[in-house]
């Protein structure tokens, strides 16, 4: 694909008010947000995008991941920038610009996953369903787009351990308050989108 023709097929990406992406992990969840942040830059030369990033540096492994994901995205998106924000989205969501910025949050399970079992040395929240209430809002009242990144783990085995079944059972409670409130919904399965919600009119 050229240059020309990739900048072509990304315009042609429908950008939503609000988009919730899930998929399970390497399914093109983050590639296919980061095609949306590209046709919203290519329609006009205003516009903005602005990745916030959930993600911490914990150890090698992670680090070298991050790392990885950077030469992806400035390869795959030219243009974006980053914002890491491990906590709070919705202060990020806010301070990331006005209605000419798109916002990538990549991702909510990263962000669950810090309230309920944070990095030692880091507070727990006390109640993560209020900080989820708090990110909802700030989706709705955000002045320019807003692409939500998560995980669809619900499919699989019920785990063991008591707390591993909390987190399933909160990931897709949050999964379900996040789609309500957006206005489009898509699946990705093996780089493919499947639109479960709000999709694009195909005239």
């Amino acid at each position: 694909m050229t240059a020309r023709t990739g900048a072509a097929a990304h315009a042609r990406l429908p950008v939503a008010r609000s988009e919730l992406i899930l998929g399970g992990q390497k399914s093109g969840k983050s590639a296919r947000a980061e095609a949306l942040a590209a046709a919203w830059l290519a329609q006009s030369p205003a516009h903005r995008a602005v990745l916030v990033a959930t993600a911490q540096p914990c150890d090698d492994e992670m680090r070298q991941r991050i790392a990885r994901h950077r030469r992806e995205r400035a390869a795959r998106a030219p243009g974006l920038a980053t914002l890491e924000a491990p906590h709070d989205l919705p202060a990020a969501i806010a301070q990331a610009g006005g209605a000419e910025t798109l916002r990538i949050i990549d991702c909510l399970t990263l962000w669950l996953t810090q309230q309920m079992m944070p990095l030692p040395g880091q507070p727990a929240s006390m109640d993560w369903t209020a900080e989820a209430d708090r990110l909802l809002e700030a989706v709705r009242c955000s002045p320019g787009p807003v692409v939500l990144v998560g995980n669809e783990i619900g499919l699989g085995v019920i785990p063991l351990g008591r707390e591993v079944r909390a987190f399933v059972d909160a990931l897709g409670q949050l999964n379900q308050q996040a789609a309500a409130a957006c206005e489009r919904v898509t699946l990705m399965a093996a780089g493919l989108p499947l639109y479960l919600k709000g999709a694009p009119c195909a005239c």
